[in-house]
């Protein structure tokens, strides 16, 4: 996959102060007033970058520096407030912080996509609020008003994938004085993709923002896991089958609400073995195996993560595949206080699903344009889809290990199996 110009880098060892941790919204609070100040003068910049874009075909030099200083402070200010970062932030968008973005110099750009810019920017804007970047302010087109709550907003990092790691974050490192890993990467990834958006509203870049995380900034680690996705799919979509999906969705989503229910009969029966035994009774343990397998594919089926139409069995072999290891000897503590320490996963789990609804409405319009699903958003569906997976097997006493936030794929070691070329503008949301 092609690297994006807009990158992210993360230097940052996790510690955490509690101290500025705990006063960390108190802290900022002279950074909310300057983001919107900020905020407001980027606007206006924005309008005459945009008409200078125009008649010159390149953003002017003053501009593109201003407007690169402001990205980078608000990444900064973002990374500050979802807790990815602990020092206390500049004022002034130098590069140096340990959740840093590179944006580079100016580029000519094509005039049409300029003109064009604010409406083909909506859909990558959009996907940027689902992830909650905690990003300031607006890229013109919004009054002066709207620009400030939208600096508030994104600045204090409430709404979002990123915020919700926030808050899960803040009683972890108040907890052990660090971010856990996970939560650390998943809310930077929201930062890095939120970063390409705005650079890409900004005419900061003509490269329209990539929601893969391979895109986004380094390899996101992901540790060893008894649940563990693979992608197989080549990206193509039956423009047929796309249009009516919901529709052909209806038997499964009704038989997956009658196996849900079997399910959540299944995990009691399998907490109290497993809290006997120590470990899952095997034919529980296939049972719901096979029923987290194929809400995976049902999921991965409905918002065009995947094109095939999905077995009702749970049987491997789609291609988004889990694969789930065999019964494992589980902590008698750990099950005995499952639904309470599962709280935070299924919390965070909502977030992905959420964002996994929104990459299939964005994705069927794609889909039905171009045959294809931009790839950026079918990793996203797919990162989203290991996560749910390993949420749901903590829950229903398959696995007792807890499921890692991290927008990885699979670990940095493994291969890529899909390949994809590179997308025209506005295809790799």
């Amino acid at each position: 996959m092609e690297a994006h110009p807009i990158r992210l880098t993360v230097d940052d060892d996790r510690r955490r102060s509690r101290l500025t941790v705990f006063f960390r919204l108190l802290l900022a609070i002279p950074h909310f007033v300057w983001i919107i100040l900020w905020t407001i003068a980027t606007f206006f910049a924005a309008i005459a970058g945009w008409v200078a874009a125009l008649v010159k075909g390149r953003l002017p030099d003053g501009l593109h520096r201003f407007l690169s200083a402001y990205v980078r402070y608000a990444t900064h200010l973002g990374a500050y407030m979802s807790l990815s970062a602990n020092p206390y932030p500049g004022f002034t968008g130098e590069p140096g912080y340990p959740v840093e973005v590179e944006i580079p110099p100016r580029q000519p750009q094509r005039r049409w996509t300029i003109a064009l810019r604010l409406l083909l920017a909506i859909p990558a804007l959009v996907l940027a609020a689902t992830l909650g970047s905690g990003f300031g302010g607006g890229g013109g087109g919004s009054s002066q008003a709207d620009d400030s709550k939208a600096a508030w907003f994104f600045s204090s990092g409430v709404g979002g994938i990123a915020a919700l790691c926030a808050f899960l974050g803040w009683f972890a490192a108040l907890a052990t004085g660090r971010m856990p890993l996970g939560l650390r990467n998943l809310a930077a990834y929201g930062i890095g993709y939120t970063a390409q958006a705005y650079s890409y509203a900004l005419l900061l870049t003509e490269r329209y923002p990539n929601s893969s995380p391979d895109a986004i900034g380094p390899e996101w680690e992901l540790p060893p896991h008894p649940v563990r996705l693979a992608l197989a799919d080549d990206g193509r979509r039956s423009r047929l089958t796309v249009l009516f999906r919901l529709l052909l969705a209806l038997p499964h989503l009704v038989w997956l609400v009658l196996w849900s229910m079997a399910a959540f009969l299944a995990a009691i029966a399998n907490a109290i073995v497993a809290l006997v035994r120590g470990r899952s009774a095997e034919p529980l343990h296939r049972f719901l195996a096979a029923y987290v397998r194929y809400y995976t594919h049902v999921n991965a089926f409905l918002f065009l993560v995947a094109n095939p139409f999905p077995g009702f069995v749970g049987e491997p072999g789609y291609p988004v595949e889990v694969s789930i290891a065999g019964v494992e000897r589980q902590s008698r503590w750990i099950t005995f206080f499952r639904l309470f320490l599962a709280i935070p996963a299924l919390l965070l789990s909502g977030a992905y699903s959420f964002a996994l609804v929104v990459v299939g409405f964005l994705g069927w319009f794609a889909a039905l344009a171009t045959g294809r699903m931009p790839a950026g958003m079918r990793d996203l569906g797919a990162a989203a889809l290991r996560y749910i997976a390993q949420a749901n097997a903590y829950w229903l006493v398959v696995t007792d290990e807890y499921p890692h936030a991290s927008p990885a794929l699979r670990p940095p070691s493994e291969p890529q199996v899909a390949v994809e070329p590179v997308q025209p503008v506005g295809a790799a949301a």
